[in-house]
Parts: C-alpha cells; sequence; structure tokens
C-alpha cells in the first residue's frame, strides 16, 4: 500500500499560516545556478529558488534489495549510493544536491528530516511535489543552514519502516570537534522482509475491531503484543508493533556491531532513532554520558546515565572511555527487547547481549527537559498568535487525528510572527510530534531547539516557532503508523 499526502486528503484541513511570501528564498542573494530539478512539476507546488553551484553531491537509487542483519537475510527496499554509503556528510552553509532515481515498484519520496530547508525540497508528495514515479528521476537541491545530526528518509507510506532512510550528518564549524572518535549509532526496529511487511502490520491494526479505547490496546489483533513491561516514566501503551529484530546500525544483537577505541579516549556518540514504532532508552554500561546536541542544536551539557529517544529524535553524547568492554544497550520501551552493541577498549570476552547494568535501570532523561546553549537561542518575543493543538486517536479502529482549536484549521499569522503552539496529548499512549521546516524553542525548557518533540500520554506541550520560512509544512506524529492512519497536518502560509 502507497499513499501520499494528497491521497488522504488532510491537506484541506491544517494549520493556516498567512504569510508575505509564497517561498523563503534560502540561500538568495549571488545566485547563478538554475532551480532544482523534478521529474515534473505542478504549479500549485512551491518554485524552488536560485542557489548558488551545489558543493555536495550524491546519487541515490532506491530499490528492492535483500540485506544481512546478522545471519538473517530480510528482503526489503533500501538505498544504493555512488559512493557505496548512503550516508551524507556536509558542512552547515553547503548547498546540497541529491540526485534519486526510483527502481521501486511504488512511487517514493525523500524528506530531510530536520533541517530549514525551502519548501520545494521538503519531500512531501502531495504538498510540495508530486511523487517520484517507478523509473522516474528527481533532483533535490537545498542549502544546509545549521550543523548537527539529521537523517533523510522517504515520506511516502511506510517506506521508512521498510529501511528507506540514512544518516544526514552537517558539520559545525562552531563545534569543538575535539573528539578522539566518533560514531553514527541508527536505532531501528525491523519486520520488513521477516514477518511479513509495516503494510501487513497496518492492515492487522486497522482490521482489530470498532470498540473506541482511547488510545489502549485491545484484546483483538495485536492485542498481545503489548504484553512488555511498563515504563515508569512513559507508562504501560507506548507502542502497537511488537517488532521481531530492534537493531543498532543494521545489526540484531547477538551478530551485534563492535566500536573499537583506547581507554581515555573522548567519544562522540550520534544518535538517531530511524524507528517506525519504538522509543528506545539508551545507556552505556560503566559510563555516564555527557549531552551535548538534540535534533541539531546545541545545549547546555547535561550528564545523565541514560536516555529517551523516540522516533525522529536526534542527540549527541560525548563520553570518556574507560578500559574494558562496554554494552551499549537500547531498550525497546515497553517491548521486552533490545537493540544491542559494543564499545571495546580492550581485549577479552563480550558481555552478553541480554547483560543488565545499573545505568539501564536509572531513570531516563526526557530530552525535552534539556536546556540550550546561548548560542541555540531563538530572538525572545511574546507570541502573535496562539493555537490549541489536541493529539486524538483510538486501537479499534485504529484511527488517529490532530485538531487545531478544535476544527481542521483555525491558526493564521503574518510571515515573521511569533505562533504558540499548544499541544495537548489526549490519548494514553506517547506520541513524538515533528514540524518540518522549522525547530520549535520549548519555553518550558528555557526556549530548548526542537524539531521533534515526545508528549507522553496527558502531557500539555507549548512549542513556540517563528514564521520565517514560507510554504506549506507537514506536522504529523512520527510514528509512522499513527501518521499513515490520520495523526498528520500542515502549516501553511499564506
Amino acid at each position: 500500500m502507497t499513499s501520499s499526502f494528497s491521497r488522504r486528503q488532510f491537506l484541506l484541513g491544517g494549520l493556516v499560516l498567512a504569510g508575505t511570501g509564497a517561498l523563503a528564498a534560502c540561500g538568495q542573494g549571488n545566485s547563478t545556478s538554475a532551480p532544482a530539478a523534478s521529474s515534473s512539476s505542478s504549479s500549485s507546488y512551491p518554485t524552488p529558488p536560485n542557489l548558488p553551484a551545489p558543493s555536495v553531491r550524491k546519487t541515490l537509487t532506491a530499490r528492492p534489495m535483500s540485506i544481512d542483519i546478522g545471519g538473517i537475510e530480510a528482503k526489503t527496499w533500501g538505498y544504493v549510493s555512488d559512493t557505496g554509503d548512503a550516508a551524507i556528510e556536509a558542512t552547515a552553509g553547503d548547498v546540497l544536491q541529491v540526485d534519486i532515481t526510483n527502481e521501486l515498484p511504488e512511487s517514493t519520496s525523500i524528506h530531510w528530516h530536520g533541517i530549514a530547508l525551502h519548501n520545494a525540497a521538503d519531500g512531501v508528495p502531495g504538498m510540495t511535489q508530486d511523487p517520484i514515479e517507478p523509473g522516474e528521476s528527481f533532483s533535490y537541491v537545498f542549502e544546509v543552514p545549521h550543523g548537527g545530526t539529521y537523517f533523510y528518509h522517504s515520506h511516502t507510506g511506510l517506506q521508512l519502516d521498510r529501511g528507506l532512510h540514512a544518516p544526514l550528518i552537517i558539520r559545525d564549524p562552531q563545534d569543538a570537534e575535539d573528539q578522539d572518535v566518533e560514531w553514527t549509532i541508527v536505532l531501528d526496529d525491523w519486520v520488513d522482509g521477516i514477518q511479513g511487511t509495516p503494510d501487513d502490520e497496518l492492515d492487522k491494526l486497522t482490521g482489530m475491531g470498532s470498540d473506541d479505547h482511547n488510545g489502549r490496546m485491545g484484546m483483538g489483533g495485536h492485542g498481545q503484543m503489548m504484553h512488555g513491561t511498563p515504563d515508569r516514566v512513559l507508562g504501560g501503551d507506548v507502542g502497537d508493533v511488537m517488532y521481531p529484530h530492534y537493531l543498532i546500525n543494521g545489526r540484531i544483537p547477538r551478530a551485534h556491531r563492535t566500536f573499537e577505541a583506547r581507554p581515555g579516549d573522548k567519544a562522540r556518540l550520534r544518535f538517531i532513532n530511524s524507528g517506525g514504532d519504538t522509543i528506545f532508552k539508551v545507556a552505556l554500561g560503566g559510563h555516564r554520558m555527557t549531552v551535548t546536541h538534540t535534533d541539531g542544536f546545541p545545549v547546555q551539557p547535561w550528564e545523565t546515565e541514560s536516555i529517551y529517544l523516540s522516533m525522529g529524535e536526534r542527540v549527541d553524547v560525548e563520553v570518556i572511555l574507560g578500559d574494558g568492554i562496554f554494552p551499549l544497550t537500547a531498550l525497546a520501551v515497553g517491548k521486552d527487547d533490545r537493540a544491542f552493541a559494543v564499545i571495546r577498549t580492550a581485549g577479552g570476552q563480550a558481555p552478553r547481549p541480554d547483560v543488565d547494568f545499573p545505568e539501564l535501570s536509572s531513570t531516563g532523561l526526557l530530552l525535552s527537559s534539556l536546556k540550550p546553549a546561548d548560542r541555540a537561542l531563538l530572538p525572545e518575543g511574546t507570541p502573535d498568535r496562539e493555537v490549541s493543538i489536541d493529539l486524538g486517536g483510538q486501537m479499534m479502529p485504529y484511527e488517529w487525528s490532530i485538531l487545531a482549536d478544535g476544527q481542521s484549521s483555525s491558526a493564521t499569522v503574518q510571515e515573521g510572527q511569533r505562533l504558540r503552539m499548544v499541544m495537548r496529548n489526549r490519548t494514553m499512549m506517547p506520541h513524538p510530534m515533528h514540524i518540518h521546516g522549522h525547530t520549535w524553542a520549548l519555553p518550558g525548557s528555557g526556549g530548548l531547539r526542537k524539531d521533534t518533540v515526545l508528549l507522553r500520554h496527558g502531557e500539555t506541550m507549548i512549542a513556540d516557532l517563528i514564521a520565517d520560512n514560507p510554504g506549506e509544512w507537514a506536522f504529523h506524529c512520527h510514528n509512522a503508523y499513527h501518521m499513515e492512519t490520520g495523526m498528520v497536518s500542515s502549516l501553511r502560509y499564506e
């Protein structure tokens, strides 16, 4: 099953942001190159700005493939790169060009998660571009304005949960870069090619029944999935799909990755949760981690033993490594399973994947409780407009929703104004809410910059943004199954 935002027609009811322009001219000025190319165009879609010649280029092909996740072969979909590695690295201020050819049996797209780019490159079919049909190619050209840990993924149907994602690391000249080693750690949940497909999982969820359980798992269909241990911070109803495998950098625990360094090395770990339905709790045995960035922006250093990372969130930590072999564990919260890797600075036998250690049982850090570094602060100001965002939904039937001020659309702001979004989670499940083209500043956390925030069940969170990037922007839950069944809206400048 393939879907686009236009097919669900949620665009008829997004948040309406009235502005003075149709598109943010990111990188305007001494431009000499043509706008980004595309496979097809529509007058209803944003027009790309003129940008300088690209300084970083990447060629990708999206196609079916077989992968080895650790002695287990999975027939799935993925990205193949002209350089062999689908990960992309650039420096803040670079103009990036990515040419994608679609060899999948259905249409696709690429979204650049967390990047404040111009609207035409955002990669949302039916909103910013036509879908890239099988056999077609498309070029994304955009400036990367900020450094940080990001990733890119398909924004079509449940393709993200089929493996169509990869890291996007943007170097920040303002960062010290004084680490001895650096690793990008991608956390994932995996079903594709093992236990059917993500679309099969969605079919089971949508076929469970008709009684309203307000976010609680019923006894039919996948009810047996949620017999995991309730988490004392997030509660019991944490996810909908019990995946057969949880991965770190594409490997199952019994065939885990090993990251090697020397005792005393300063390590920078860039964590990305690319999962479809799993919140992870991350800890490194025998170590405390110092959080330095979240969602690309620097924070006041915060030392912790464990961290919650919801779908779409990223966090950077620094660790001074001890002498030994240490478990790096990501608990699949509420699912009684885990992803696992090892950091090795000495000889000896690696710990078992099911090893427990004190850091893992500590009270985990929620990233929304961090405080921003001074250079990450948005300008201070009083909100010009406020909109109430209600997150609703139920398991039986499996339907999820976003309402603004109790309606499908209600907020109007002028470009340059500050919008306050008061988000209320009315369900019994947590929702990682993601906004495209902007980052929020969280007043309750001193203005912490985030593009993805986790709302626990019953939680209210206030998030401000400055309307400085005209266009139409998706706003949705980053649980892939919730988004696919209605927890998605848009922010629109007019």
